[in-house]
């Protein structure tokens, strides 16, 4: 298949047009597609051969924005196999077939029914297939084909940042660069001229320059003064097709603003300046200003004033406002009319910020002079000194002179002074002044341990001008006197343990005394010699104003006491001396071994064993159960209690029945147990106790003195004989037990049922050392021990 490009010709073009005619058979014709096979059409077999050329390839070309009333022919599509009898049917496919470009399917002419845009869609890709109209089979392969749109120069340069806002320094040199603007063209840069853009300067010469290629901004004079013209508007035009006629154009401003630099130096307005001050003027206020012109902006323009010499650079000082640049005046000391009456400064105000590059224009700094005249005004009166400091004793009587202060007029009427206090506060009003003469005297009396210092203000006025006032300062120190006694520092918590020894240290103590260091430094310790020698504690004095209280005797008891009072007397070193008498509480309480206390109450003793207050109190309502449970048992026995002789007629032949029971060896009340242990201790004839004897004892048969000598069975005898020859007893047959043990052993007994009354002279203080368990033991002996003692 052939294809033949070909376009409609605008009258007005009708030479470009037929140039882009001849371009295109030129070069286009001549492009040639050859494939290696061909496609096999339904079901034939697929034969390898070379196949002949089918198509000859051409590019279309279709212009833009075409606006004539036909449509745009475009191209046509011929096939060889096209013998021009309508058996061959051309078919277009791909971007745009049927919207935008149509085909006759019989003669192949493609047509454009639509105007293009270039910038919009540069180029559409469509199919070419020929077939056979009666069969519908193709007769060759479908070929791809481009349809470019051509280029007009439609679309004017356009400036995308516009309007642009630079600056540039001033001063700065000719060619010195200052923007690149860039316009854009949307036509095509490949095809003509029409996106070939050239700038030009329309506005702002002939201060700048502007490159026609690269559309760089330039300075085009030198040294151009900000303080001269600041804002510069610069009109920048870009045209397409290299800037001939009938290209297109598009334009923007650059607003350009110089800025400063430091090329103008400060300038006093004037050479002279005259400042009044008053004499009256505080020492630190500003009392004048002065500034030098700068004609540079921000920090070009900054500057630092100094007096640099002059009569008055001891007397004023100058600052720089940083806001307003302007020299602040201070005054450094105080002005006096009648000393003097002017002074003269020379100022210099100089830039802070140089720039070298234009010290040439220099020098950046400038000088002035300033005459400043003192006013003469009415002062108040001037006190001799700035402040005073007085000194009165605390038991001074009311009226006692404290001091003098003095002030003078310092003009030179040297009018007459009076004083006074203003009794403002509470402190004023313990003091008085003369009104001619100045003197502090007292009106009130003071104590020093109350309010150590007084400090008042006393005024001075003119007697011909009393508005003027001034005022002083005057500090009165309170002089001590030894007006109070020492006591003790604190209430003090002494404790001295029940195993202390004597000479053993319980409590250091301390005293305190309101007077200052000169009247009660020194404190002295003692016990009130008025009472008699305590023997339980003493009292040494440790000579650095402390005292220690130490034990007299070796143990305490708090079951005996557990609190003790000692008075101490303390004396001071001032004159004359005081002193006082404080009572010093000491308790009694338990300790361990090192000396901690472990308890100083007297329910300790229960409750060191384990129990506690409630275990007590059920112990105790058990032990009230058993006495009434025992006292019960008591009264229903005696109610019970039968006669021991049953029948008065019939004595004869009866037992008796006692139910009393013995008391044990205990009980030696009943009968002697000596007797029948031991027959020598049968001295005397025993009788039963329970029984009133009716006649006088029957002497025995042998002496004392022979009873040692007796054997068991005279002595059995002898008891029998006793036994019968007993009126007492009763008249029937008893039963009598003896039993003798022997001689008394040399050794004595080892009984300890007398040892109680025996006094020994073991130490138990080792008792202490067993431990927790035996710790109510130790206490005990030493109970024991310490009341021994006693």
């Amino acid at each position: 298949m052939r294809i033949t490009s070909t376009s409609c010709i605008c009258p007005v073009l009708v030479c470009l047009c037929f140039v882009q005619r001849c371009y295109g058979a030129a070069h286009h014709g001549s492009i040639k597609v050859t494939r290696n096979q061909t496609k096999h059409i339904e079901g034939e077999t697929e034969v390898h051969h070379r196949p002949k050329r089918g198509w000859v390839w051409n590019q279309f070309f279709v212009l833009e924005e075409h606006m004539g009333p036909d449509p745009q022919y475009v191209g046509k599509l011929h096939s060889n196999s096209d013998k021009g009898d309508g058996s061959v049917k051309y078919i277009l496919t791909g971007e745009g077939a049927g919207t935008i470009f149509i085909i006759d399917d019989t003669t192949g002419d493609i047509h454009s029914t639509k105007s293009l845009d270039r910038e919009q869609k540069t180029h559409y890709v469509l199919h070419a297939q020929a077939i056979d109209r009666r069969t519908n089979k193709p007769l060759e392969p479908e070929s791809e084909f481009i349809i470019k749109v051509q280029d007009i120069n439609d679309n004017a340069p356009k400036f995308t940042d516009g309007p642009y806002i630079v600056t540039v320094p001033e001063m700065s040199e000719m060619g010195t660069s200052v923007l690149q603007v860039t316009a854009t063209d949307a036509d095509d840069p490949t095809y003509g001229n029409s996106a070939r853009v050239v700038y030009s300067i329309l506005q702002g010469q002939p201060y700048f320059s502007v490159d026609p290629k690269t559309g760089v901004i330039r300075t085009a004079l030198h040294n151009m003064d900000r303080e001269a013209r600041e804002h510069y508007s610069v009109v920048i035009q870009a045209k397409d097709m290299a800037g001939q006629v009938g290209g297109l154009s598009g334009s923007t401003t650059v607003n350009i603003t110089l800025t400063d630099v430091n090329d103008n130096p400060p300038r006093f307005p004037q050479k002279h300046y005259q400042l009044y001050v008053p004499e009256s003027a505080q020492v630190g206020s500003a009392v004048g200003k002065i500034k030098a012109n700068d004609a540079d902006t921000g920090s070009n323009a900054d500057m630092k004033y100094t007096i640099i010499n002059g009569d008055g650079s001891g007397v004023f000082s100058i600052s720089t406002d940083k806001e307003t640049r302007e020299g602040i005046i201070s005054l450094k000391k105080p002005l006096n009319y009648e000393k003097k009456k002017s002074y003269t400064l020379n100022i210099e105000g100089a830039n802070t910020h140089l720039d070298f590059r234009f010290s040439h224009l220099g020098p950046f700094k400038d000088v002035t002079m300033l005459k400043i005249i003192v006013g003469d005004v009415d002062e108040p009166p001037l006190f001799t000194m700035p402040s005073y400091v007085m000194e009165v004793y605390e038991n001074a009587k009311i009226g006692t002179a404290v001091g003098t202060v003095t002030a003078q007029d310092p003009d030179t009427a040297n009018s007459l002074v009076r004083y006074f206090i203003d009794h403002n506060t509470e402190e004023d009003r313990y003091f008085t002044i003369d009104a001619n003469t100045g003197t502090i005297k007292t009106a009130k009396i003071f104590d020093r341990e109350e309010t150590p210092w007084y400090n008042i203000t006393v005024a001075a006025s003119e007697i011909d001008n009393p508005e003027l006032v001034s005022h002083v300062h005057v500090g009165v120190r309170i002089l001590d006197i030894n007006d109070n006694p020492p006591e003790l520092a604190r209430e003090y918590d002494a404790v001295v343990c029940e195993n202390a020894k004597p000479g053993q240290v319980i409590q250091t103590i301390t005293a305190t005394d309101k007077d200052n260091s000169a009247n009660g430094a020194r404190f002295h310790f003692s016990l009130d010699e008025g009472l008699s020698l305590n023997p339980n504690f003493t009292l040494r004095d440790n000579e650095d104003n402390t005292a220690s209280i130490l034990t007299r005797r070796r143990r305490y008891s708090r079951t005996t006491q557990d609190t003790y009072y000692l008075p101490v007397l303390i004396s001071d070193g001032g004159v004359p001396p005081l002193s006082s008498s404080s009572t010093l509480t000491i308790r009694v309480c338990a300790c361990e071994k090192d000396g901690r206390v472990r308890t100083c109450h007297a329910e300790a003793f229960l409750s060191s064993a384990g129990l506690s207050t409630g275990a007590l109190i059920a112990i105790l309502l058990c032990v009230v159960i058993l006495l009434a449970i025992v006292v019960l048992f008591i009264t229903l026995r005696r109610s019970k209690k039968e006669p021991l002789i049953i029948s008065e007629e019939d004595v004869r032949e009866n037992v008796v029945t006692y139910d009393d029971e013995g008391g044990g060896e205990e009980d030696t009340e009943a009968f002697d147990i000596t007797a029948l242990r031991n027959p020598s201790a049968a001295e005397e004839l025993k009788y039963r106790r329970d029984v009133r004897p009716e006649v006088k004892p029957v002497l025995r048969h042998h002496a004392s003195s022979s009873l040692d000598s007796i054997d068991v069975q005279e002595f059995i005898k002898q008891r029998l004989a006793e036994a019968d020859l007993d009126p007492s007893v009763p008249p029937y047959d008893s039963l009598q037990t003896y039993a003798y043990e022997g001689h008394r052993s040399e050794a004595g007994s080892i009984s300890s049922l007398d040892s109680a009354t025996t006094h020994s002279d073991q130490d138990y203080n080792y008792l202490g050392d067993w431990g927790p368990e035996f710790k109510k033991l130790a206490e005990l002996y030493g109970e024991i021990e310490s009341e021994r003692t006693t």
